[in-house]
């Protein structure tokens, strides 16, 4: 279980007390699946594991991770529609005048309520981690509402959910337009081959670099011209590869090898085994890596936290 995209976020204060019960507070919204007339249902799912045994909670080396899984019905508008037009024409031709607009609202209710049942379900889940000791929630999504859907439950089943979105006291997007020029990027740090570089202004351009060599005289002339390192491909000390955005999403990320050699230590078949190891990796990189990450941009910006 290694994530591909963090939506990360800080801890304001201390979680400990409600953390000490958290699989106990997580069961109140156990996930039970779609009602025949809901559209969609959210609930927590065991990280790893099936059954109602199962917990919803998996602890290691201190890390705690969750899964929410959310499921909804589709039930597409030209299938709705379809049928609405079947019942507006059968009443029509019954009575001999024109179903009127607030009718065809309420006909178009009970056709919902009657296809509901029927929908096909989809299902997705979210995963994310609570790193106690380092003060993170790490969600695996490049989507904010995503991890609003995420949080938000969290925050009912805690009572509280006291995290900002990581930011940093210095801007992004500057320091990262820096490191594509003189001054190069900071120790451990190698640029890729991928970078989007954009106007400030409100009318400027956008330029995206896909596989090109980033310290190219074009690339230099478009910072000389004003614009700035808004996305940018990085390897972090041969260990992780990602690309990092100006308000600090991190996509495409990757484990290296000297990562997965690691997990590699541990030789099993067991699902539950594998889980739990390459999430014990995954885990203590990233403990070592987002510190390191805040680090680059003078730190991370608390002001507010007490």
């Amino acid at each position: 279980m290694f994530f591909k995209n963090l939506l990360l976020f800080l801890f304001t204060e201390s979680l400990s007390p409600n953390l000490a019960d958290l699989e106990e507070r997580l069961q109140q919204r156990r996930f039970q699946g779609c009602g025949s007339l809901e559209l969609s249902h959210i609930g927590w799912v065991p990280p790893v594991g099936k059954g109602d045994s199962a917990p919803l909670v998996h602890a290691t080396n201190g890390f705690l991770m969750v899964c929410l899984r959310r499921e909804e019905k589709i039930l597409p508008a030209s299938v709705v529609n379809e049928v609405l037009a079947d019942r507006v024409e059968e009443i029509e031709s019954r009575r001999g005048t024109p179903v009127r607009r607030k009718e065809k609202d309420a006909l178009r209710d009970e056709v919902m309520q009657d296809l509901l049942p029927r929908a096909f379900v989809h299902s997705k889940r979210a995963y994310a981690y609570i790193d106690p000791k380092g003060g993170w929630l790490v969600v695996d999504s490049a989507s904010a509402k995503k991890a609003d859907e995420l949080t938000g439950l969290l925050r009912q089943c805690l009572g509280s959910l006291p995290i900002v979105p990581f930011a940093t006291m210095q801007r992004p997007s500057v320091l990262m337009t820096s490191w594509l020029g003189e001054d190069g990027p900071p120790t451990g740090v190698t640029l890729d081959t991928d970078a989007e570089l954009r106007s400030p202004e409100e009318d400027g351009g956008t330029v995206r670099c896909r596989n090109h060599d980033l310290g190219a005289p074009e690339i230099q002339n478009h910072l000389e011209a004003g614009k700035e390192a808004v996305k940018l491909a990085l390897t972090y000390q041969d260990r992780l590869s990602l690309v990092l955005d100006e308000s600090l999403t991190i996509k495409r990320l990757r484990f290296l090898d000297l990562v997965q050699e690691k997990a590699a230590e541990v030789d099993t078949d067991d699902p539950a085994e594998r889980f739990d190891a390459d999430f014990a990796v995954m885990a203590l990189e990233l403990a070592e890596f987002l510190p390191a990450l805040a680090g680059m941009f003078g730190g991370a910006n608390v002001e507010g936290v007490k």
